[in-house]
């Protein structure tokens, strides 16, 4: 007897639950896995397009400016006495006495010591009698000439005889020179044993006193005096290479001193004419009276002068150049996104700002603060507004 086998309906409607359980967590599961590849695609995208906006330097512009009418320029400057002299013994001795110390005001030919001068004094004697005896032999020569000349009429002597005679003689005339010679020197050295000034002016040392020992020359240790005449100053400054054209020899500069109220008028009188290599600087000289010796020497002295007119040049602050192998450039911008940069011939330097002699337009854009790895061509986002 045969049975006939019927599925069971509620087991196959769980079996298809099932089945579709498992699909619709497949196609979840795909879902989320899609979601998230794409949203890490977007992701990735947006950080590379930051870091890329990130790369590009933000930047700010300034225009240049041009140099202000009446500019004047301001050195440093060192005063000297219109004449300075250090003064030595002339003669050798003792010094006796001195009249002048430091301070004093004294006229030119004005006794500043006394020095005692034995050896000197001892050496004229002596040279006086030389120039004695040397008088006295050529009287006898002379005289012992002339009469051979006599005897030669006659033929008494040869006239070799005759002829040595007035050699002698001339000998004898030379000597005497030469006495006169030493003891005329002699009586100089003697009057060295006075020291004078050599000009007017003030004595602004004195290193000896009474008793200390002097010897004659340079070389012989200090000075007894030093001496300067400050009538009138001299005042030396450098000026830099780039303003070295515009110096003008008459011109007038101000000068001002610590201490000092007010200003003094000076003259420029001689330049160097040549550069100094190591400090790129032109030395120049100027004077000014000091008639009511209101002002000391070797002071300090602050120099302005007077530039006039200026040639409407380009100046642009130091912090916007790029310093390069080949020079200095700076660096521009025409359409606010592309770096031009232009390398410029430098002028004269005003210490912040300097001043574009080739290179750069007036109207040109220039990038201050520029970064030392900015290229030509790069791309730049320049901030609002101006950076002055």
């Amino acid at each position: 007897m045969s049975e006939n086998f019927t599925p069971d309906p509620s087991s196959e409607e769980s079996m298809r639950r099932a089945r579709m359980i498992r699909l619709a967590l497949v196609i979840f599961a795909l879902v989320v896995a899609a979601w998230g590849i794409g949203d890490r695609l977007m992701t990735r995208s947006r950080l590379a397009q930051s870091t890329l906006e990130a790369a590009i330097p933000t930047v700010t512009t300034l225009s240049p400016t041009s140099s202000p009418d009446g500019e004047s320029l301001l050195l440093a400057g060192n005063t000297q006495a219109y004449a300075e002299a250090a003064i030595y013994a002339r003669t050798s001795g003792y010094v006796k006495s001195w009249s002048k110390d430091l301070g004093a005001h004294v006229h030119k030919g004005a006794v500043l010591a006394v020095i005692e001068t034995p050896e000197v004094d001892q050496q004229l004697r002596q040279a006086q009698a030389d120039l004695e005896n040397a008088k006295a032999a050529y009287e006898i020569a002379r005289s012992t000439d002339e009469r051979w000349k006599g005897l030669v009429a006659t033929e008494s002597v040869s006239k070799q005889d005759a002829e040595q005679k007035a050699a002698d003689a001339a000998m004898k005339h030379a000597g005497v020179r030469s006495a006169e010679a030493n003891l005329a020197r002699l009586h100089e050295l003697q009057q060295f044993k006075h020291v004078q000034a050599p000009f007017d002016g003030i004595v602004t040392q004195r290193s000896t006193d009474v008793g200390a020992l002097v010897s004659a020359g340079q070389n012989a240790g200090a000075p007894l005096f030093r001496m300067a005449d400050v009538h009138r100053f001299r005042i030396y400054s450098a000026v830099p290479e780039s303003y070295a054209s515009q110096i003008v020899v008459g011109s007038k500069a101000d000068v001002s001193f610590e201490g000092r109220a007010g200003s003094y008028v000076a003259t420029i009188v001689s330049t160097a004419e040549a550069i100094d290599p190591t400090t790129r600087t032109l030395q120049i000289e100027m004077q000014m009276d000091n008639k009511q010796d209101l002002l000391l020497a070797g002071a300090y002295a602050r120099v302005h002068l007077d530039l006039g007119r200026q040639s409407g040049l380009p100046r642009i602050p130091v912090t916007a150049l790029l310093f390069r192998s080949d020079g200095l450039w700076v660096a521009t911008t025409a359409d606010r996104h592309r770096v031009h940069l232009r390398k410029i011939i430098p002028g004269r330097d005003f210490g912040t700002d300097i001043e574009v002699r080739e290179g750069l337009d007036p109207n040109n854009l220039v990038i201050a603060n520029p970064p030392d790895s900015l290229i030509d061509g790069a791309e730049i986002r320049v901030a609002p507004g101006k950076g002055r």
